[in-house]
């Protein structure tokens, strides 16, 4: 690609390209699920390999995931148009541009070297500023507290990649730091791990590490399940906004695509987690099939969720079987 920007990013970083490739070829499409022009033009001008990053119809994960994260904030704008959106682990996302009311303030956090190749396309102004540090470090809190509240932290296809104990401390000091704010995120299940897996390998990316089989147990960390969904069952407001193929079919994907990931939108409880500590993240073993737990109900607007392995902060949470067959996992996006 002659005259492209070169990249030097790390394994992590470089999978940002996955969703940014997914939202310039969505809108180089005759009618778009979304429309990014700033993609289309940062495809053009950085140089790397899309073989390497495309996904083919796994996109659509990626573009639902993309529509159900801008609407929880589009949503959050409306309530508090002052307020303060921190986008951590940005890459080179341009949920900004997507959702600018005009008046917000917004904080784009990522690693050193992703930040130095975002500012060569994205100006700071007197409302958006960069912030280069680690999600898992703290100082950067600090940074988020002098910007007006309330506030609203969105991570898109970033926290998979992390260790559960950084998962689990990142939370929980948003949580202790920032009472009542919003977080919104994804989460995988350890079902779709052996695929991801296989193609990082294949594709020299990096794997994911975290896994999360049910939302709902992150509320020991100081966190309270406001709404979750997933991308057959995106929040209604998505769904209405989508065209009518998309919604009929829809139903028809959910016994494939219905439990690789989840969405959730938290608040974060007021006082913080309990006794003001991390809780260790235990992996849990199997349950046996019919006994009942914690983890017995659904997650609000999905389908029954099985539940088989715990990367979680409470007891080993052991769902109810789930009646529909059970489909081969699919690849799974970035």
């Amino acid at each position: 690609m002659t005259g492209a920007e070169r990249t030097e990013l790390g394994d992590v970083q470089r999978t940002l390209f996955f969703p940014l490739l997914a939202r310039a070829r969505e809108t180089a499409r005759k009618h778009p699920l979304l429309r990014d022009p700033k993609a289309v033009e940062l495809v053009r001008a950085i140089d790397f390999d899309p073989a390497t990053y495309d996904q083919s119809f796994m996109s659509f994960v990626v573009l639902i995931r993309t529509l159900i994260l801008d609407w929880w904030v589009s949503q959050f704008l409306a309530a508090h148009p002052d307020g303060t959106v921190i986008e951590l682990g940005t890459g080179l996302n341009t949920r900004f541009e997507r959702t600018d009311n005009g008046s917000v303030h917004w904080i784009d956090l990522d690693l050193p070297d992703t930040i130095g190749l975002r500012r060569r396309f994205f100006p700071e102004t007197e409302r958006r500023r960069m912030i280069a540090a680690s999600l898992t470090g703290e100082y950067w809190l600090a940074d988020v507290a002098r910007r007006p509240g309330p506030y609203f932290f969105v991570s898109d296809g970033v926290l998979v990649y992390l260790r559960e104990d950084d998962v689990a401390g990142t939370l929980t000091r948003i949580a202790a730091r920032f009472p009542d704010a919003m977080l919104a995120f994804d989460t995988y299940p350890m079902v779709t791990f052996a695929q991801q897996h296989k193609m990082a390998a294949k594709r020299g990316i990096a794997p994911w590490q975290w896994a999360c089989d049910d939302p709902r147990a992150l509320e020991a960390l100081g966190l309270v399940l406001v709404e979750s969904a997933t991308v057959t069952r995106p929040p209604a407001g998505v769904r209405a906004r989508l065209p009518g193929r998309y919604r009929l079919l829809l139903p028809l994907a959910d016994p494939l695509l219905g439990r690789g990931l989840s969405l959730s939108l938290f608040r974060a409880a007021l006082g913080g987690p309990p006794n003001g500590e991390t809780p260790r993240l235990r992996r849990g073993r199997r349950g046996r099939r019919g006994r009942r737990g914690l983890g017995d109900r659904p997650l609000s607007g999905a389908a029954g969720t099985t539940t088989r392995r715990c990367c979680t902060a409470s007891p080993c949470l052991r769902a109810a079987p789930d009646p529909r067959p059970r489909p081969s996992p699919r690849r799974p996006p970035r």
